[in-house]
């Protein structure tokens, strides 16, 4: 039986309780604050779910991250996406794994993983959530050396990813999704507008470098 190999997008992770200098989570704090001050990032709020809105710039996807706990919630940090250009690529969204979410309009697949209501000591904001999320779900924060990326595990191979340096990367957001489920729903992965079939190189669970298939819909700020 093959050895199931279990891939952040090539991210190191690091143990925030093994180490009193937790560079990576530290580091992402730092570098999401920079991406939120950007002029060219748009934030909005669901008053009725309690989750910030991060956009894309054309508008076509979005990062969405819960205020709080809400056991009422399928997903407390997710992507959302518009669903026309992958029907127009032959998604059948019956034919989609149960972790999805999916209409005639928009798809979202993301992961369930507060353990606690959040006790804001600042002013609510979606900086402060992310806090919440390295200090609560330290192992969903990673590092991808190969494009100098931090980022959000989402689960079953979906990411969110930003640079590290919105100065020096081209690839300043990144919405990553697995290949395997959406070509088994139907989907000619090289046919999606606005979004490019890549090969991204990894780090596998031992450190060895691989390159893996993501579709991906990059924005350089």
């Amino acid at each position: 039986m093959k050895k199931k190999i279990a891939i952040f997008a090539g991210i190191l992770f690091f143990c925030a309780s093994c180490s009193k200098l937790d560079v990576v989570g530290s580091g992402s704090v730092v570098s999401f604050e920079k991406l939120l001050n950007d002029k060219n990032v748009f934030v909005g709020e669901n008053e009725k779910n309690e989750s910030w809105i991060l956009f894309s710039s054309d508008s076509g996807a979005k990062f969405v991250l819960n205020k709080n706990y809400d056991k009422n919630s399928k997903y407390d940090v997710a992507l959302e996406f518009d669903a026309k250009p992958f029907l127009d690529a032959g998604l059948d969204v019956k034919k989609l794994p149960e972790y999805f979410t999916a209409d005639d309009e928009k798809i979202s697949v993301g992961a369930k993983f507060w353990n606690q209501e959040f006790q804001y000591d600042k002013e609510i904001s979606l900086l402060e959530t992310y806090k919440y999320v390295v200090k609560n779900n330290r192992d969903a924060i990673g590092y991808h050396a190969a494009l100098d990326h931090y980022g959000i595990n989402l689960g079953n191979g979906n990411l969110f990813e930003w640079a590290k340096d919105l100065n020096t990367n081209d690839k300043d957001i990144v919405f990553a999704l697995e290949i395997e489920p959406l070509a088994k729903a139907g989907v000619n992965l090289s046919a999606v507008a606005g979004w490019t079939l890549a090969k991204v190189p990894v780090d596998d669970e031992n450190g060895k470098p691989i390159v893996v298939d993501k579709l991906l819909k990059v924005f350089n700020l």
